[in-house]
């Protein structure tokens, strides 16, 4: 990625900032004393939600430094991942300039964008062992520093009082909506993933295979007329969706709808639906299963360790141990992630947690700027009569 001079400067300016802004440090990672004189400090940069953090702080943290004597997890987060600029430009600059990363570890949405540039550290199974496990184009959808340790994606969910058998297919599901009109929806694709993921697998019904791969990796513009008669078919969906065509505001007000029993399928993220499985929000007679033909997309997140990182050994020990079973059952526990490492390698009650979704199928979505065109044209050309 490359910066200009003056772009580059203030972006680097307002990263400084993050650590009195948007970013709030473990208070177990501040009790630093005189005795601490040879223990490794991992510090770890997050871009997410407090979910994350929770995550971090509270489990993998404090797992790791049991398990690994001497060893100390750092954790700052930019809550929601506000000024993923700033930080790639702060990277990219560090880089440049040879000096220390500032942290270790990133987990983040743009570990991609990061891998790409070339300011992560190249891994592979001699670094992280556990990438052995993981199959190989969720890994190689990260760039040759991503390295994947939980998922998500997005499931069809029903009620089975009023649905004997669910579709399996996308053609199935565009069926069904039509033979039972009023008992679905999706929340508008800018108000939440599960909605775009409904609206972007139904534009890729008729996509070339070739066309899409590009749109998935890049901004490809001149090949978004291939969504026309995507379009066209969501559109021709209004009169059977909902109340004749009414699109909730979110991902929450849509698994409400379903919960209320309102509609009677809609798409939903995986992890949303299996927290309130396990809480009581979501009735028992509601299940979710993944489609086919295709399925619906969805993602890993990515781990990465900057080229300059202070750390790297110790960094890449925190990865690889993040990777290891026993890590990746506490994220499916406390967060509903799915896993990164083949599901056969945790106990039998996860397994059964994700009887009905591949968790190592994950169909990726489009290029960031290509999905906000999606969502702008699906505004202009889908609601109303």
């Amino acid at each position: 990625m490359q910066f200009s001079t003056v772009l580059r400067a203030a972006a680097y300016t307002a990263a400084l900032g993050l650590a009195l802004t948007g970013c709030a440090q473990s208070s177990t990672a501040a009790k630093t004393n005189a005795g601490d004189a040879g223990i490794k400090t991992v510090k770890v940069f997050i871009s997410g939600d407090m979910n994350i953090q929770s995550l971090w702080e509270k489990d993998l943290a404090p797992a790791f430094e049991k398990a690994n004597p001497g060893y100390r997890v750092q954790v700052q987060i930019d809550l929601h991942g506000e000024h993923d600029a700033q930080t790639l430009a702060k990277l990219t600059s560090s880089v440049e300039q040879k000096k220390d990363a500032d942290f270790d570890l990133v987990d983040g949405g743009f570990v991609a964008k990061a891998s790409g540039a070339s300011l992560l550290e190249k891994v592979d199974t001699s670094s992280v062992g556990a990438l052995a496990d993981i199959p190989a184009d969720v890994v190689k959808a990260g760039g040759t520093g991503g390295i994947p340790y939980r998922g998500s994606s997005v499931l069809l969910a029903y009620d089975t009082k009023t649905v004997a058998a669910p579709p399996r297919t996308l053609d199935d599901l565009l069926e069904w909506i039509k033979a039972n009109p009023g008992r679905f929806t999706y929340n508008s694709p800018k108000s939440g993933g599960s909605g775009a993921a409904f609206a972007a697998t139904v534009l890729d019904k008729y996509v070339p295979a070739d066309a899409r791969q590009k749109m998935t990796v890049g901004y490809e513009k001149d090949l978004e007329s291939t969504w026309d008669q995507g379009f066209e078919t969501l559109r021709g969906l209004n009169p059977s969706v909902y109340q004749k065509g009414v699109y909730p505001n979110g991902n929450k007000q849509t698994l409400e709808l379903l919960a209320s029993g309102q509609i009677s399928m809609a798409p939903v993220w995986s992890d949303q639906f299996l927290t309130g499985s396990a809480n009581g929000t979501i009735p028992a007679s509601v299940k979710a299963a993944q489609i086919t033909g295709p399925s619906f997309t969805g993602g890993a997140a990515y781990l990465g360790v900057p080229v300059n990182a202070p750390n790297k050994d110790a960094a890449l020990r925190l990865a690889n141990f993040v990777l290891q079973p026993e890590q990746q059952a506490e994220i499916v526990k406390e967060i509903s992630g799915y896993p990164a490492i083949s599901i056969d390698r945790l106990p039998a009650d996860i397994r059964d947690r994700f009887a009905n979704a591949d968790t190592n199928n994950l169909r990726k979505g489009y290029f960031d700027q290509m999905s906000k065109d999606m969502n702008n044209l699906w505004d202009q050309k889908v609601p109303g009569q």
